[in-house]
């Protein structure tokens, strides 16, 4: 896995993506996933994530990764 991340980075440097912008998307993407293994249930997301539940329910708002329907966006 370690190898497979410095690939990664080594392609967003090339690539001259801000930090900010990999930051936000690894987040967001990270977010995403622990979501969908716990079937959506935020308060198991945010355990596993080390945050707090209202932390999470923010960054979920953050990055519009609920629909009105209360599933999750793709």
């Amino acid at each position: 896995m370690k190898d497979q991340l410095e690939a990664l980075i080594t392609q967003l440097v090339d690539r001259g993506v801000p930090f900010s912008a990999a930051q936000l998307e690894f987040e967001k993407k990270y977010i995403r996933q622990v979501l969908e293994r716990t079937g959506g249930n935020q308060s198991r997301a945010a355990r596993l994530l080390g945050m707090h539940r209202n932390t999470l329910s923010r960054k979920i708002e953050e990055h519009q990764l609920a629909r009105r329907n209360g599933s999750r966006s793709r």
